[in-house]
C-alpha cells in the first residue's frame, strides 16, 4: 500500500512537470511568432515583430530593433558656407575633411565646432533639400553655435552668404 501512494504521487508530479513544459513551450512559441509582412502581432499580450529574418527570441525582442522617435534640439546658429578651394580652406584644400572623409561631387555636409561630434546629424533650413546632413569637418573660425555648410563651388558658397537660422540637431 505504501508503494501505491508513491506511484500516485509520482504520477501527479509527472503531470505537473509535463504541464510546466507545455506552458514553457507555448510561451516560447508566442515570443517568436512572426508575421510574413513585418507587422506586429499580439498573442497572449506579447507583441512581436520580425527582426531582419531572425527567429531568435533575444534578437527579435531586443531594444535595438524597436524604433525610437527621433529627437531634435533646435539651436540658433550663424550659418556660413565654404567650398574645397584654397581661398576657403587654405592649406587644407586637399579634398579631405577633418574626419578623413574624401569629398565627392554633390556632397552635402557641415563643418561644426567640436561640441558636435563627427556624424552628428543636422537639419538646416534651405540646405540639402531639407534632408539631414552630417558633421564631417571642422573649421578654424567655427566656434560655438556657428556652422559652415559645404558647397561644391566658390560661387555657390558666396551665394549662400551669412544666415542666422534655427538648426535642428539630432539628439543621441
Amino acid at each position: 500500500m505504501g508503494k501505491a501512494r508513491v506511484k500516485g504521487f509520482s504520477g501527479v508530479f509527472l503531470k505537473l512537470i509535463n504541464l510546466t513544459i507545455v506552458v514553457c513551450v507555448m510561451s516560447l512559441i508566442t515570443d517568436i511568432a512572426l508575421t510574413k509582412d513585418d507587422r506586429p502581432i499580439t498573442l497572449l499580450n506579447a507583441a512581436v515583430t520580425r527582426s531582419q529574418g531572425s527567429t531568435n527570441k533575444q534578437s527579435a525582442n531586443s531594444e535595438s530593433n524597436i524604433k525610437q522617435p527621433v529627437k531634435w534640439e533646435i539651436v540658433r546658429m550663424r550659418v556660413t558656407a565654404y567650398c574645397p578651394c584654397p581661398k576657403c580652406c587654405g592649406e587644407y584644400s586637399d579634398g579631405v575633411t577633418a574626419c578623413g572623409y574624401r569629398i565627392q561631387p554633390g556632397d552635402t555636409f557641415v563643418a561644426a565646432d567640436g561640441q558636435y561630434g563627427f556624424g552628428t546629424e543636422m537639419l538646416i533650413p534651405g540646405y540639402s533639400n531639407s534632408r539631414p546632413v552630417k558633421v564631417l569637418d571642422r573649421g578654424g573660425a567655427i566656434r560655438g553655435n556657428r556652422l559652415d555648410v559645404f558647397f561644391g563651388s566658390h560661387d555657390q558658397a558666396l551665394e549662400w552668404g551669412v544666415k542666422y537660422l534655427d538648426v535642428k540637431v539630432r539628439c543621441e
